[in-house]
């Protein structure tokens, strides 16, 4: 079905990028739908009226003059659902977060409650409302004045220079079509030039002017109204008279404000040094302005990319054992095709290596003239030659990372090429070979650093006592599966002769044959790695994912795909990763969700091919089932908010011929993570908009397990016959950047799409109540006033269970001081500053800057900084609503010094009875048996057991992340106030640092002052 260009995006559809244009689209007025606090919901039409002077509606059982507010009794105008009508009304979760807005006027502070039919109707009307709030009926002529003079100043010297350079002597005589589009390029890359150039014709077609040959001229006008047509982006705009005070350009002060509550940076050196690098107009520079353009520029540039740079480089612990980091992997590494007749290339273990792989695998098999062949046995696929195999992998081996690269050898040969295959190994590999014998003493592997340049050798291993000879090993097989040879995978197999020399080699990993998680904790050595077939893993995974859990603490898990996955598609890494699975072997050339996840998940460590588990999958008695509803024991469950905002350049997809140049575009975020925190949401289709399609809708997901949560942005085009995929982007939690975010789109194959971005805002909040209980009263209990305590869990032996008793109150009381103090006063303050959940304390602080003027315009209420707990203070009578401010303030930073008072007492005896708890952990099994315990209940008293230890860490993890959390809302209301001047005169404060971006808990220092101010 060919798609064809709609005339209404055409040039007469003019893009709103000023307040003028807001203005005179109120005057012509809306259809807007009005709240009322009975639920009920009104259509009206508001306008405002030709003296731009009220706000009117219609229809009205009121008199038309009752049927309007004066736009001098507007106190404040309000985005989002956040006054009591919205939160009370029983239309809440209808209404979108971006298209309600709400109206706060009169003495009483009244609240007019309105819904537009799209968030770019509601911005005209908070931006257009706003700017008559403050220049009042004259607003038109001042913004007449000096509208948009940044912009057209530059703009003019961009057209004059251009004129210069072909020679003109007169400007007005215009710039060749050519240099006109080349210019327009220049701002925006990723326009084509065929668009440009259809613009210009258009309007000259309008203004009935013929354009003859490619050299026609262009005026100045012309090219100022195409470029603005193409250059300009509403969203922006809308986003950037949020901060400037009422202005069309930003200043230092404004940017400051944005950078602090938006993006989690804060210096006005920063807003300065922005200003000079993304500035365009030399005005905006001298001036220190951000115009449009400058803002535009600063948010697309690499600055404000949704990937943390910190990420790029290794920044995880490196000194864990092993065991403890997952690793990037691959399977038939020599494989480029499928598994089956697909060809085989050195170039697999290259683009493999290059991606930061670190565990490749090689099946070899005798080859003619003696010398030792890679290729899947069975099968059709074509030989290579493990010489050139082993070239490839020295060569490129550490170009990617530093840390060990473990080479998975499937030994098929005759005792006669297993000599020239080890003599290529040492010839080949030389020193990086790790060949050290492990120490018999140790519970744990080494560490990554340690074994930095090292190659160790994942293999069969002759059994202690064979006297120094060649001895029988039991054969590994994994393309016989392939050819249903086998029975079933991990059986015995066959038995085949070893040479000693090759076993020699293999050390930290040596593969055995997997039985059961009862006798690999008897017997299994923290060097003996086993390989699980997939379907064999999830089986586990899915029955007994706690022991999974705990025998990966220890010991390396490999798993390979599926045998029938002749197609070479992968399987779902993060159904492994869940129980804590190291090396999950992947297809790397097969494009696809699958991958996308792999290689968006190892970039998180600088792409060094390890990435640390979660804290919980470590520790050495802990209690984790990936498999959970509830919240995980010592891990702050999060809430992401997502908008996604717009689309760039968005083009048609790939090998969609058929269709024409036109895409409906529309977004998927997907969650990906534990099966609790699995979610996928979509946007509403953008008909035949690739350009520049505006989506503007908002989405939250609870996510229990940050730490193995990835979140992905998938762009489809809506067609009839099958929904095409245009571009994603795959990046974990960990590495989200919050604020406002371009998102470069890339292929399936996960190279970059040129110019394709998706434009997004991002916050992470911490999720407040601890979740609803579903266990059947297991591990949450309800307290009578409905607030969920963690319970711990009776083992059966009554000494121990003791001990843990002692702990219960403590537990209540650190809930109770959390709870109190986020959930109760900080979400009360939120509320009443007018703010939504997304907005951290900063925020709050900056919107009720806007709002305390008193009638000589001078703030009513003001910060004292000079304790560590800024006080406020009102500067005169108060109208009711600021009274109740003060006070949940009041209440608030008392919750919040009792945090810093006690929490530190209240950790140090949860952790005494932690120790205690942790004297009778060898001796558990003896206690259970004089208890009479047998069976399944001691297996049940000994998982109880981790659960309770689990819980009391967890619990005071938390608390020290609440203190962390206290000392950093206490610096960001101190700097807010600075920000927004609500400081008391001459008190010698100074800023401090707030790290507003999230994840901070874990680097603030939770010393026993208050916070420092």
């Amino acid at each position: 079905i060919k798609k064809t260009v709609s005339f209404s995006s055409s040039l007469s559809e003019k893009k709103i990028s000023n307040a003028a244009d807001c203005i005179h689209s109120m005057v012509e007025g809306s259809e807007l739908k009005k709240i009322r606090p009975n639920s009920r919901v009104y259509q009206r039409y508001y306008l405002l009226d030709a003296g731009l002077q009220a706000l009117c509606w219609e229809p009205s059982k009121k008199e038309s003059d009752k049927a309007r507010i004066a736009l001098t009794s507007i106190r404040e105008v309000r985005t989002g659902r956040n006054t009591e009508t919205f939160r009370t009304s029983g239309v809440y979760e209808q209404i979108s977060e971006d298209c309600a807005f709400s109206i706060i006027y009169g003495e009483m502070y009244e609240s007019l409650d309105l819904v537009a039919s799209s968030a770019e109707v509601a911005n005209i009307w908070v931006t257009g409302l706003r700017y008559l709030m403050q220049y009042g009926k004259h607003a038109l002529d001042m913004l007449a004045s000096r509208q948009d003079s940044l912009r057209l100043g530059w703009l003019e010297q961009l057209f004059s220079s251009a004129a210069d350079s072909e020679g003109q002597e007169d400007v007005e005589e215009g710039i060749c079509l050519q240099s006109a589009i080349k210019l327009i390029q220049s701002v925006n890359p990723g326009v084509s030039s065929g668009k440009v150039e259809h613009r210009f014709k258009e309007l000259q077609r309008v203004r009935e002017k013929v354009l003859i040959g490619r050299n026609e001229q262009v005026t100045k006008q012309e090219f100022i109204e195409v470029f603005h047509a193409i250059c300009t982006r509403p969203e922006i705009y809308f986003l950037l008279v949020q901060f400037s005070s009422n202005k069309e350009f930003l200043d230092t002060q404004d940017l400051m404000r944005f950078l602090e509550a938006e993006q989690g940076m804060v210096s006005e050196e920063t807003s300065l040094k922005l200003i000079q690098s993304h500035e365009p107009s030399e005005e905006g520079q001298q001036q220190g302005y951000l115009s449009l353009d400058g803002f535009t520029s600063y948010l697309t540039s690499a600055e404000c990319h949704l990937f943390d740079r910190e990420h790029d480089i290794v920044c995880q612990d490196m000194s864990q054992p092993l065991s403890h980091y997952y690793i990037n992997s691959s399977h038939n590494t020599y494989l480029i095709e499928d598994q089956f007749r697909g060809p085989s290339d050195i170039s697999g273990y290259i683009r493999a290596l290059k991606m930061g792989c670190r565990c490749v695998e090689v099946d070899i098999w005798d080859g003619p003239d003696e010398e030792p062949v890679v290729y899947t046995g069975h099968t059709l696929s074509p030989p290579l030659a493990l010489r050139c195999v082993l070239e490839a992998i020295e060569r490129f081996a550490f170009v990617a990372s530093e840390y060990p690269l473990i080479i998975c050898i499937e030994n098929h040969c005759s005792l006669l090429q297993q000599k020239v295959m080890w003599q290529n190994l040492v010839k080949i590999l030389g020193e990086w070979l790790y060949i050290d014998a492990p120490n018999e003493g140790e519970s744990y592997l080494p560490s990554p650093y340690a074994l930095r340049h090292r190659i160790l050798i994942k293999g069969k291993k002759l059994v202690l006592g064979s006297n120094g000879e060649d001895g029988e090993v039991s054969e590994e097989d994994e393309g016989a599966e392939m050819c249903q040879r086998m029975k079933a995978a991990n059986s015995g197999g066959t038995r085949f002769q070893l040479l000693k020399e090759l076993s020699d080699l293999v050390t930290l990993c040596h593969s055995v044959r997997f039985i059961d998680f009862p006798t690999s904790s008897i017997s299994q050595k923290p060097w003996e790695l086993c390989s699980f077939h997939e379907t064999l893993a999830l089986h586990l995974a899915g029955e007994s994912p706690g022991d999974f859990v705990n025998h990966n603490k220890h010991f390396l898990s490999r798993v390979y795909p599926n045998p029938m996955r002749i197609d070479s598609s992968n399987m779902n890494p993060q159904d492994l990763w869940k129980c804590g699975c190291q090396i999950v072997s992947m297809n790397f050339q097969t494009a696809g969700l699958m991958m996308d996840l792999n290689t968006a998940w190892f970039r998180q460590n600088g792409n060094c091919g390890y990435v640390l588990r979660p804290a919980i999958m470590r520790q050495e008695v802990s209690y984790f089932s990936a498999d959970t509803r509830d919240m995980v024991p010592g891990v702050s469950p999060q809430l992401l908010h997502v908008k996604v905002i717009s689309g760039q350049n968005l083009p048609k997809p790939r090998g969609s011929g058929a269709k024409g140049d036109v895409v409906d575009p529309y977004v998927y975020v997907e969650i990906h993570g534990i099966p609790a925190d699995c979610a996928e949401r979509r946007t509403r289709t953008v008909t035949q908009n690739g350009d520049n399609p505006i989506f503007d809708e908002s989405f939250e997901f609870q996510i229990i397990l940050p730490e193995l949560a990835m979140v992905r942005f998938v762009v489809l085009d809506d067609d009839f016959i099958g929904d095409d995929f245009i571009g994603q982007y795959t990046i974990p939690l960990e590495c989200l950047q919050p604020g406002y975010r371009h998102v470069p789109l890339q292929f399936l194959t996960g190279e970059e799409l040129p110019h394709a971005k998706l434009f997004v805002h991002v916050a992470l909040t911490n999720r407040r109540g601890g979740g609803k209980p579903h266990k059947r009263g297991l591990s949450v209990r309800k307290a009578r006033k409905g607030r969920d305590y963690t319970a711990l869990r009776d083992l059966g032996v009554r000494v121990v269970d003791e001990v843990f008793k002692m702990a219960a109150p403590l537990l209540r009381e650190a809930t109770d001081l959390r709870e109190n103090m986020q959930v109760k006063k900080i979400e009360v303050f939120r509320e009443l500053c007018g703010m939504s959940a997304v907005a951290n304390l900063m925020q709050c602080v900056l919107a009720l800057s806007s709002r305390v003027s008193g009638p000589d315009e001078m703030p009513i209420l003001l910060f004292d900084l000079r304790d560590h707990y800024p006080t406020l203070e009102p500067q005169g009578p108060l109208p009711d609503v600021l009274r109740r401010v003060v006070s949940t303030y009041e209440m608030m930073v008392q919750a919040s010094r009792a945090v810093i008072e006690l929490s530190d007492g209240i950790y140090d005896r949860i952790l005494h009875i932690q120790t205690m708890a942790m004297e009778f952990h060898e001796k558990l099994q003896n206690l259970a048996a004089k208890e009479g315990l047998k069976g399944r209940k001691v297996s049940r008293a000994l998982e109880s057991f981790s659960w309770n230890i689990t819980i009391l860490k967890g619990q005071a993890d938390l608390l020290k992340h609440a203190k962390a959390e206290v000392q950093e809302n206490m610096k960001q209301v101190h700097d807010a106030a600075l920000t927004g001047n609500l400081t008391k005169e001459s008190l010698g404060v100074r800023r401090v640092r707030s790290q507003t971006r999230r994840g901070q808990d874990d680097k603030n220092s939770t010393s026993s002052r208050g916070p420092s101010a």
